[in-house]
């Protein structure tokens, strides 16, 4: 028997595992196919991992773009992939770096920054994925991506022949920790690899209330198993309310002008027009789903369908509740 949840997951992805073996591993558990997750962790790098069931998948791509790392990099080494599963490229005695002088490097990485992918990883280049090509043996021209990284601070140094610092990374999306492990090395000039990877915060989630593929199994033989509210994964959004009457009207898919009574929460000039909204039933307290401000087209405005001295619109974008 199928089951039926509209949530999240907060799920501490485990070590060697992709992300797809974790989705196809929930749907298992759950006799539930509609399952996706919110950002893809590497094989080697465990931690949050967010996944989306029911409904609540089509709130992944408004879901909280900044994520936070821990990172252990790994001085004196290059591999292959810029992390330890890779084949080892260089590697060297690196004793003389010390803490203070690598760490100098580190503001050089902060704010928008130009970084290129690993060669192994799911970029696509001429319309393939970078591992395939180097799984090929082929070499391709890599064009570098703007990435932002809001924040990095060391927080260990492991001395030694290859001597490892530990860092914690708040970044934006699509930033690659392989990329800058690697870029490090060569700064400081000894080359360095990617040793351990947490993702401690993702999407509004973190690893203090994750839960691991054990404890969801005992959860859902225990009958014990609730979801995270949808809700939790789009509280970063300005939030409009409807009154009930609006509401029904709106999950139907009807446009509002925001002149009608029955909207509140929001200032509409303070807001950029195609901002993503949460919209909540004011009645209820229910999550509605997402919606956006626009401004009236003007065969709409010129049929005076709309108070003219407010020429916006509230539109539907994603619904989330379900309409009887």
């Amino acid at each position: 028997m199928s089951s039926h949840f509209n949530g999240f997951i907060n799920l501490n992805k485990p070590l060697h595992w992709t992300s797809h073996d974790c989705v196809a591993r929930v749907r298992r558990l759950l006799n539930m196919k509609k399952i996706g997750h919110g950002g893809t962790l590497d094989p080697l790098a465990t931690g949050v991992l967010p996944l989306a069931m029911g409904r609540a998948t089509r709130l992944i791509q408004y879901l909280p773009e900044r994520k936070v790392y821990c990172a252990v990099i790994r001085f004196g080494l290059t591999t292959t992939t810029d992390d330890l599963a890779g084949e080892v490229l260089t590697e060297q005695v690196a004793t003389h770096l010390q803490r203070e002088a690598v760490e100098a490097h580190l503001p050089q990485f902060l704010g928008c920054l130009s970084q290129v992918p690993p060669m192994y990883s799911a970029v696509q280049v001429q319309g393939k994925r970078l591992y395939h090509l180097a799984r090929q043996g082929k070499t391709v021209e890599i064009p570098p991506r703007q990435v932002m990284i809001h924040q990095l601070t060391g927080q260990g140094w492991q001395a030694g022949e290859q001597p490892e610092l530990t860092l914690m990374i708040d970044c934006g999306p699509g930033t690659y920790i392989r990329s800058l492990a690697r870029d490090l090395g060569q700064m400081v000039g000894t080359g360095a690899t990617l040793a351990q990877l947490s993702r401690t915060h993702s999407s509004g989630f973190d690893i203090a209330s994750s839960m691991t593929l054990a404890d969801l199994e005992e959860a859902i033989a225990s009958a014990r198993f609730v979801p995270s509210s949808a809700l939790k994964a789009v509280q970063h959004l300005a939030a409009l309310t409807l009154s009930p009457s609006l509401a029904h009207r709106w999950c139907m898919g009807q446009k509002l002008s925001l002149a009608e009574p029955g909207i509140s929460g929001l200032i509409p000039q303070y807001e950029p027009l195609g901002t993503s909204l949460r919209i909540m039933d004011d009645s209820t307290g229910d999550f509605l789903g997402i919606g956006e401000i626009r401004a009236v087209p003007p065969v709409e405005s010129s049929d005076n369908l709309w108070d003219n001295e407010l020429p916006h619109i509230l539109v539907a974008k994603c619904v989330f509740r379900a309409v009887d």
